[in-house]
């Protein structure tokens, strides 16, 4: 079944001499959130950052299955003219990179998903979208305002910061970046499982959080079955934001485990 990709936009960092990394964020991110990984393996690496369809500045598509961004990912390394990457996600962008290593075992290195599991999850962010759409963004003053405005709804003072990234300054006044209308109607597909009964035997890291309860004992049978060759690293201290919380010791471990495949 072909999937129309689309045109991702991306950065590269590093010599395309050296073997190729392809970094996919998280639900509501972009490039940026994978900066520090990105810098720290960019010596060793040809590492390539990109902006998930409706997120950052892709473009913006009314579907957003696995199969598709996958695709998209697939056609990226193609214009690219990358045989072979690894390939690294966080939390919806790991869902992502398992997707396009099951399904494309023989373009993937190596595989290493940051804080999640190829499971369905609850719906835990109705709020977040909720308050999202919600804000009147013809009335917006300024980013202060609109982050009072989020306030009353998404208690959390760095989780209003990571969201209002996507807030951006237009002529005609604020603006999403991301494509919220989108995202929100493919939400349920979104926390859905990746991959069908496909099996991926290549080198696999899942790192998760150990103050974070994505990657639960009960998902082992689940990554095991899918991906017989994953070890398993825990971050103390640190929740779903890992990579952003204790950038030294995740950079760290992402670093041994590519070095070693």
């Amino acid at each position: 079944m072909s999937h129309h990709a689309i045109s991702l936009n991306h950065e590269t960092l590093g010599s395309p001499e050296n073997p190729a990394v392809l970094l996919i964020h998280g639900l509501f991110g972009d490039l940026d959130n994978l900066k520090s990984i990105s810098r720290a393996l960019s010596d060793a690496y040809y590492v390539i950052n990109i902006d998930l369809r409706n997120h950052g500045q892709s473009p913006w598509v009314s579907s957003m299955s696995f199969p598709e961004m996958a695709a998209d990912v697939l056609a990226l390394l193609d214009t690219l003219e990358i045989q072979q990457a690894h390939i690294l996600g966080h939390s919806l962008g790991g869902k992502v990179a398992m997707e396009v290593a099951m399904h494309h075992p023989e373009r993937i290195r190596s595989l290493v998903v940051a804080d999640i599991a190829p499971v369905r999850y609850p719906p835990s962010h109705n709020t977040i979208l909720a308050a999202l759409t919600a804000l009147p963004l013809n009335q917006v003053k300024n980013r202060q305002d609109a982050d009072a405005r989020l306030a009353r709804d998404i208690k959390i003072k760095g989780v209003r910061q990571f969201l209002l990234k996507n807030l951006t300054k237009t002529d005609e006044g604020w603006a999403w970046r991301m494509n919220l209308a989108d995202i929100n109607a493919c939400y349920p597909e979104l926390i859905g499982a990746p991959g069908s009964n496909k099996v991926y035997e290549g080198p696999t890291l899942f790192i998760r959080g150990g103050l974070s309860d994505y990657i639960q004992a009960k998902h082992k049978t689940e990554i095991l079955a899918r991906f017989p060759n994953a070890q398993s690293k825990t971050m103390s201290g640190v929740g779903h934001w890992l990579h952003a919380e204790k950038p030294l010791i995740f950079n760290g471990l992402v670093q041994r485990f590519l070095d070693e495949n």
